[in-house]
């Protein structure tokens, strides 16, 4: 029976790698914006996106990945059985699609994504719009009282956004993805703005003004009402963790599991949202103070404290990870290290689209060192030379290292404990250090 069990487990496993494989195949192009096919796709495997739980829909630049988790935390202690959707992966695909408490199984997934491979083919429909459709017949398929649904680069044109949500929340907005969001912040803001719905309540995230103002018009055009920061409600730190404030609730020492005063944010706009469903859910203080406790979100501020890769590092030198890979993120790590008590070295990867310089800038203007590598596995990795580059006016002395641990040695021969080690720069790059270098790693 075991090895009936570990033979099912193989054939599932490779009949997901090759489906994705050639759903990624399936258009000429990887991010083709519209929502004609997804809408058609949809509409041929009987309309799922019509048969999902109650939705939270998100959107934003920063923070979303964050908001999901601390929602499925804020769920779970109130006794709620909720899906999550996220993208991109980590490690696995699986990381995309849990039901309940648990990633998707490499069965069920499998059965998704044949389901779609077809439809898909025949209307050109792209990698995320064929697998977000594979995640909603998942989702309709299994019964639960809250589906929290991230949306992948934009809003408007996203393929989440044929969803009818309950309620939207719009994370901190940044300039990412230019070439297809838009060359200024309005712009950009008016693109995660779609997402909004005529009278679906919306929570706003804190945001500069030119975002906030693009989201205040859109929410009085299609008569939504806007719960937003700082006006309705508020984060206000304290010695430890943070209260939330509202004009209908105060609540103080919170403490959010996800390392980082950035998290503060994140974890209040979460209350915000079930403050705003509260008709429907209505959580006490203890399960608000358990929910955000009990947060999980990997290469977030991560503390590898188990890691094979400690074993580069002497005793006393602490090693952290993070996904975080444009100008908002980069304020957010900056912002971080600037609260560290010991020197913090950074070992960076990114990719080709994304903002070097403002990025370098921001860690780099606290680094003790600076690394830049190249993403393994990753196509579109920048040359570690061009990030060198991109560092130089904010970390003279940036320097490209060939692998990562060609890097964590050299930390650990040339500088004494205690101090910390940064990974940064990419979700590939962070999936990298999880997944199979963690594993190649950890037999050498």
């Amino acid at each position: 029976m075991w090895s009936q069990g570990v033979r099912r487990y193989a054939i599932g496993m490779s009949r997901v790698a090759a489906l994705l494989q050639e759903l990624q195949q399936t258009s000429a192009q990887p991010i083709v914006m519209g929502l004609e096919r997804v809408e058609a796709l949809c509409a041929r495997l009987g309309h799922p996106e019509r048969r999902l739980p109650p939705t939270i829909h998100i959107a934003g630049t920063n923070g979303k990945g964050s908001l999901c988790a601390f929602l499925h935390a804020l769920g779970n202690a109130a006794g709620l059985k909720a899906h999550r959707y996220i993208s991109p992966h980590l490690v696995r695909f699986n990381e995309r699609i849990v039901l309940v408490d648990e990633e998707i199984g490499d069965e069920k997934l499998a059965e998704y994504l044949e389901a779609v491979r077809g439809p898909a083919q025949e209307l050109g429909a792209t990698y995320f719009e064929s697998t977000t459709v594979a995640a909603y017949l998942a989702f309709a398929d299994h019964p639960a009282d809250l589906l929290i649904l991230e949306t992948g680069m934009g809003g408007r044109l996203d393929a989440t956004n044929v969803a009818s949500p309950i309620l939207t929340a719009i994370t901190p907005i940044s300039m990412d993805h230019q070439a297809y969001l838009g060359t200024t912040l309005a712009a950009i803001a008016a693109e995660k703005a779609g997402i909004l719905k005529p009278g679906v309540p919306c929570v706003m995230g804190p945001q500069r003004r030119a975002a906030a103002e693009v989201l205040r018009a859109r929410a009085r055009e299609l008569g939504c009402r806007l719960h937003a920061c700082p006006a309705d409600w508020r984060m206000e730190p304290e010695a430890e963790g943070f209260a939330y404030i509202s004009n209908e609730r105060w609540i103080d020492g919170l403490q959010p599991a996800l390392p980082g005063v950035h998290q503060y944010d994140n974890a209040a706009t979460a209350v915000a949202c079930f403050e705003l469903l509260e008709d429907r859910w209505s959580l006490t203080d203890a399960q608000i103070r358990t929910g955000l406790a009990q947060a999980r979100w990997p290469a977030r501020l991560q503390h590898l404290s188990e890691s094979p890769w400690r074993a580069h590092l002497p005793e006393g030198a602490s090693l952290w990870l993070d996904g975080g890979h444009n100008a908002g993120a980069g304020a957010v790590l900056q912002q971080w290290m600037a609260t560290r008590r010991q020197p913090v070295h950074v070992i960076c990867g990114m990719l080709q689209d994304k903002d070097h310089a403002e990025f370098l800038a921001a860690v780099g203007a606290r680094a003790a060192s600076l690394q830049c590598l190249a993403i393994p596995g990753a196509a579109l990795s920048t040359p570690p030379e061009v990030l060198v580059s991109a560092a130089e006016k904010s970390k003279p002395g940036a320097q490209v290292a060939e692998s990562l641990p060609a890097a964590l040695q050299w930390l650990s021969k040339r500088f004494a404990p205690p101090y910390d080690v940064l990974i940064c720069g990419s979700l590939y790059l962070a999936g990298y250090v999880l997944g199979e270098g963690a594993a190649q790693t950890g037999q050498s």
